[in-house]
Formats: structure tokens, sequence, C-alpha cells
């Protein structure tokens, strides 16, 4: 077995490098300079990145190569192609998915041998390698804790560990000298751990874990300047949020549990479960409408995305990790790893319109919309994020597993750089993120300029950027449908959001980058250890598309990326992927162009309807409604909160004055007429008529003894002489009666 091969089954190296990184700087971080405590994360995270890329090719050469239907053995449990494909769901309680995986468990001691045999039969797909062990039993079921490598975590190491390779090297310089920086460093290595280790995940519960993981670092790096009450309350308000949908979430898991007979949290049973003919459709509905709800928490989609744009408190580097290419599409990644529950809960190939797609459609609007206007930089790129995942949840909502799988990709390159460019420019303006006090910065700051503006073409999905092959995927798988026809409202809406992704990026682009500097001293270019990072991610915002071009690029395939990601393994069988659709790509990139056009000639050339909202009443209600946010914030904090706030501490104020306090006070009163009762009766009517007859019975015995006592010997003789013949007198009768 080559390295690379074998670094396939010694994935969790990665998580447990990090976790090493974080303990090492929280525990010595203190006594070390700077440089060595960065260089610590720094040199943690380049080796798990080195070692992902090893996992890439190892998992390249599987796909690619005679072995990929094959075992690799480790772990005490092993897997390999269900041996019951094609029986009927009477018989094994499945329909027997073509391709799916089923656990052999390999008692201690004995060969691998014969499970390794039956997997070398012929095999159509490419079995994905998962080590599990027994993590703890009950009863007669035992939990396993495992590692699992396919396409999709394989993908989801390079994005992470990449960007966080990235993020690490840029902070040395942006965070220079902050109070905490140890802190900052720490949590930056156990944030990478806990996101290695969720994708890797082969089963729910260890999912559960790594994502609240994640949500915990959130918490500490949003919140990293804490002494600022609204840094605080942003990371108060993003753990909160987080918790309502984990609830769902918690719920979702139990649910698929039991549906699947209870027997296994291993995703790929889950998932065969979901496809066969045996599953319960009304389970798998709720269970995936209560995973689901996990989802819209974490990846920000509406009606709970109003932690995101707040959680922008945190350092720049910390929103381009954690709220643009990592932690919020922990989502996405759910919904993708147990995507045969939605399929077939959301009965997603025999409808054209259900929760899930619209969610994902209406949130790509509502973030768009928002984006408008927003004056912060960094604000505009969070809600360009909130709308961003709700093109990847539209997508795998309406069957375009593979697009949006491959947005998810691309978009964490150019949102990053985004974002770390927003930091740059900010660096470089005294600090202010707001874009009334920027402009004209292209002649200072060539190289963020440069990295910005390519950025915000693939963002916008200009031909021919990353962004626009990912973007024209989902359109198109929209437009195409599964076996029930096209999705038309939610690619009515994508066209939309096309429209207003390149109207917003080309407002912050004209009010950041053109015309004449608007703020105080002389802005400059940021220094190397942050736009050489910057260069690197504009790259990938560049060339990204071209691993799954619809056509052969000579070394590269078409739709490679699809073969290496999307799973041929406990998977929709009869999921069909879009192909190229010249009329929706030109379609949606002379909507981007208009969007571009729009933003140069109202920004740029001063031209368009400046001062509308002072002129008509519409207008201003509208951009009210829009500053506003729609009024959730108002709805959550204002009416839920305060209205439930306030009557209850009303409730509780009454409850300590009229209850508590009269318990209180009444002992109180009870406890002083005891006293009263006491001191009267107890004291002064027994225990001290008895102590002074005591005393008095003491004074008559002294009285008396007194006056027999009187010093006299003759009279103690006398008596003495007296009680002798008394003595006598007894002795002599007694031995007369004995006798």
């Amino acid at each position: 077995m080559d390295f690379a091969t074998d670094m396939l089954t010694r994935a969790w190296l990665l998580p447990a490098i990090m976790v090493v990184s974080f303990l090492a700087i929280l525990l010595f971080g203190k006594r070390m300079s700077e440089k060595a405590k960065s260089g610590i994360g720094i040199a943690a995270v380049g080796l798990c990145f080195l070692l992902s890329l090893v996992i890439v090719f190892g998992w390249v050469n599987r796909v690619e190569g005679p072995d990929g239907g094959s075992v690799v053995a480790c772990g005490d449990e092993q897997y390999r192609p269900n041996p019951a494909a094609g029986e009927q769901p009477g018989e094994t309680g499945y329909s027997g998915v073509e391709g799916a995986l089923a656990p052999v468990g390999i008692p201690e001691g004995e060969s691998a041998a014969p499970a390794l045999a039956a997997a070398e039969e012929e095999a159509t797909t490419t079995v994905p390698v998962v080590c599990a062990v027994t993590w703890f039993t009950i009863g007669d079921f035992s939990f396993e804790f495992g590692f699992l490598v396919d396409g999709l975590s394989v993908m989801m190491l390079f994005v992470v560990t990449g960007i966080s390779l990235l993020v690490h090297v840029y902070s040395r310089e942006y965070v220079h000298g902050d109070i905490r920086y140890t802190h900052y460093y720490a949590f930056l290595s156990l944030f990478t751990a806990s996101m290695l280790f969720y994708v890797l995940s082969s089963n729910t519960l260890q999912m559960l874990m790594g994502w609240e993981l994640v949500g915990l670092c959130s918490f500490g790096l949003i919140g990293h300047w804490w002494e600022e009450k609204k840094n605080s309350d942003a990371a108060l308000k993003a753990f909160i949020t987080n918790r309502v949908g984990d609830t769902g979430l918690i719920v979702g898991i139990i649910i698929t549990f039991f549906a699947a007979g209870a027997t296994s949290f291993n995703v790929f049973h889950i998932n065969e479960y979901a496809l066969s003919g045996a599953a319960n459709s009304t389970l798998l509905l709720v269970g995936a409408l209560c995973l689901f709800a996990g989802v819209t928490s974490k990846s920000g989609q509406f009606p709970l995305h109003t932690w995101l744009p707040d959680a922008m408190a945190g350092p720049t580097p910390v929103s381009a990790l954690i709220h643009a290419a990592t932690m919020v599409v922990a989502g996405v990644y759910l919904i993708a790893r147990l995507y045969a529950v939605f399929w077939g809960g959301l009965e997603i190939s025999a409808s054209t319109f259900h929760y899930v797609a619209f969610i994902g459609g209406l949130t790509t609007l509502v973030g768009a919309s928002l984006a408008f206007v927003q004056n912060d930089i960094k604000k505009v790129l969070a809600y360009s994020t909130v709308s961003q995942l709700g093109f990847m949840v539209m997508a795998l909502g309406v069957g375009a597993w593979t697009a949006a799988i491959f947005h998810l990709f691309t978009h964490a390159f150019f949102k990053a750089a985004l974002f770390l460019g927003a930091g740059s420019v900010s660096h470089a303006c005294h600090h202010t993120f707001d874009m009334r006090e920027m402009g004209g910065l292209r002649k200072y700051m060539p190289t963020t300029h440069k990295t910005f503006l390519i950025c915000s073409l693939a963002l916008a999905g200009i031909f021919p950027f990353a962004g626009f092959w990912s973007k024209d995927e989902i359109l198109a798988g929209a437009n195409a449908g599964q076996g029930a026809g096209a999705y038309y409202v939610m690619l009515g809406m994508g066209l939309a959001t096309a429209l207003m992704t390149a109207a917003y990026m080309g407002r912050a682009y004209f009010m950041t980058f053109r015309g004449e500097y608007r703020g105080h001293g002389t802005p400059h270019e940021s220094p190397k250890t942050i736009t050489v990072p910057l260069v690197i991610l504009s790259v990938f915002a560049v060339g990204a598309g071209v691993i799954n071009f619809p056509f052969s690029l000579g070394v590269i395939p078409a739709h490679w990326f699809e073969k290496m990601v999307q799973p041929t393994f406990a998977f929709p069988s009869d999921l069909e992927v879009a192909r190229f659709n010249p009329v929706i790509a030109a379609s949606s990139l002379g909507l981007a162009a208009l969007g571009i056009l729009i933003a140069w000639l109202y920004y740029q050339r001063n031209m368009g309807p400046h001062g509308l909202t002072q002129r008509s009443r519409v207008a201003a209600w509208g951009y009210k409604v829009l500053e506003n946010k729609y009024y959730l914030d108002w709805l959550y904090t204002d009416t839920i909160v305060g209205g439930v706030k306030g009557p209850i501490a009303r409730a509780a104020s009454w409850f300590n004055t009229s209850v508590i306090d009269k318990v209180v006070n009444g002992a109180g009163v009870g406890s002083r007429m005891l006293g009263n009762v006491t001191y009267r009766y107890v004291d002064q009517g027994v225990v001290d008529t008895v102590v002074n007859a005591s005393g008095a019975a003491s004074g008559e015995s002294g009285q008396f003894l007194r006056r027999i006592q009187t010093g006299k010997v003759q009279q103690y003789g006398a008596l003495l002489f007296g009680g002798a013949v008394a003595l006598g007198i007894i002795f002599v009768i007694v031995t007369s009666l004995i006798n």
C-alpha cells in the first residue's frame, strides 16, 4: 500500500494534529513570543494541508484505479458493497440499493480475509474508506466511533485546511499586538480541528459533536473583543440562535435513528434505509424537516439568518474562515451527507416545489436585497454569504447535488478572499469598514484592488471565473428539475439573485476602489502576509471552475469534479445531473452584466434616481424596511423576547413581593410571637419557678443544718454515742430474730 492510499485510513490524523496545536498554544503560549505561538498554528495547519493533498491524490487514484470497489481494512469493522443488493424488501428490510454499504463485523482475533474476499466481488461503485471502532455498548447495541473518507469529505478537507492555512498566515499581521493573541490562535486551531472532525465523521452522533464544537469555537472567536458590548452581544446572538436550530437537529437525528431500525447512527445505514422500499415516508419527511432546522440556523437560512451579519463583530480573518468558507457551510454539508433522507422525505424527484427548495430560494433574495443598504463592507459580504448559502440549499432542494457542492467549493475561495480583502482595506484606512470613508483605493492598494475585483466578478458569476460555472450548474439544475419537471419558481429566484448579486457587488467595488478617497490620512498597501493570501485565493477564484467544465480540457476530463465527489453508494440512483444549458448560461450572464452596468451608472457616472427616497413615500418605506432588516430583529428581540421577558419579569416580581416576601415576613412575625410565649410562660412561668424553688429549698436545708452544726465537741460526742447505742440495739434485735 503506497503512502497516499495509506493516508486514506489515517485521515483522523488531521483533526488530531490540530487538537495538539490547540493544547500547545493554550498551555504554553503565554510564555512564547507572537511568532512562536502563531508559528505552531501555521505549522500544524500547514502539515494538515499537505496531508490533505496526499489524501486527495489517494482518493483520485482510488476512483480512477482498479481497486475502487475493494475494501481497505482498518478499524474493528469493515465495509463492503452490500451483498443483499437486488433482494426484496421483505427479505432484508431494504430494497437493496445498488452500491450501498453494509457493515461486516470482524470478531477480535479473527482474520479479515473472508470479509475482504467477499468485497473483491465485482463492484459498480467506489467504496469509501471507513475506519470504525466500538465507542460504547448499551445492552446488545454497540455505538461506533469512526471516520469516513469519500469524495465529499476529501473535498472538504482540502477547503478547510487550505483556507485555514491562509487565514493563519494572514492573521499573523492582522492581530499583531492583540491582547488575546494566544487565545485567538488557540481557538483558530480548535475550530479547524472541530470542522475536520465534523466532515470526517461516519455517523450522526459524531457529526453532532463536531457541529457543537464548531459552534462553541465560533462563539469564542466572534466575541474575541468582548470588552465592547456589541461584540459580546453578537457572540451570544450567534450562540443562542444556533441552539434554537440545534434542537431540531437533535430531534432529526433521533428520528432517523429509530426510523432506520434503531440499529445504527451510521450515515450509510440511514441513507440506505431512506432509499429502500421499506422506508416510512412520513418519518423521513419529519426527520428531514427537523434536520433542516439545524441547517436553517447554522447555514443562515431565512428566518434564522439574523445572527450571521452581526457575527462580523469578530476579527476579519475569523469572518473569512468561519462565516464564509467553513462553519456556515456545515449545514449544506449535512444535507449533502444525508441526502437520501431529504430526497425520499421531500420527494425531490416527484415534486416541483417543497419547503427546503423554497426557503433556499427565498434566502437568496432576502440576503441579496439587504446587502444593498449596508455601508459596512463586511456587512455587505455577510449578507452576500447569506444569499449564496441560500443558493446552495436551493440547489440541493431541486436535486442539483453536484452543483450545490461545486458552488460550495468555488464560493469558499472567492468569498474568503473578499473578506480578507475587506480586512486589507480596513488595515489601510485606519481600521474603518465604512465604505463612505473609502473611495479611490485602487491607486493606493493595487494588489488588494485587483484581487477584490477578480473575486467580485467571480461572485457575480461573470464568465470565465469560477463562480460563473458553479452558479450556472445550479440554475441549469433548477430548469431541468428531476422526474416531475422544472423548479420554475426557484429558477426565477436564482435569476433574480444573479442580477442583484452583480449589482450590490458593483456598488461595493465602486464605493471602495473608484472615485476619490474620502477618508482620513493616506492609505497604503498592506504587507505581504496579507496580500499573498489574497493572490492565492484569487487564483482559485479564476481557475477553480476548470475542474468541472462541461467539456474536456486535455488532462482534465469533462465533469471531473462530479466524478470525484458525487457519491455512487447509498445515493439516489435516479438523480439526474443537469448539463450545460447555453440559454440559461447566457441569461444569467446577461443579468449579471446588467447588474454591474446599473451599479456603474449609479455610483460611477452619478446617473439614476438619486434622492428617490426623499421624493417617493413608497421608496422611503421600502428603504426603511430593508434598513430595519425586514424587522426580524425587532420581531425576535422586542416582540417575542421582550413580550415574554416583560410578563415573566412582572409575574416574578409579583410572586416575590406577594408570596415570597409574605412568607418570609410571616415567618418573622410568627417567630416573634413564639418568642413572647416562650419567655412569658416557659421561661418565666416554668423555668424561673423551678430555679427559684430549688434556691428556697437549699436555703431551708442550710438553716436546718446550721442549727445542728453548733461547733460544740461535747454535743457531737453525745450524738455519736447515741448513734452507736441505737446501732447496738438494732444489731441485738436482728441477731435474736435470726436465731
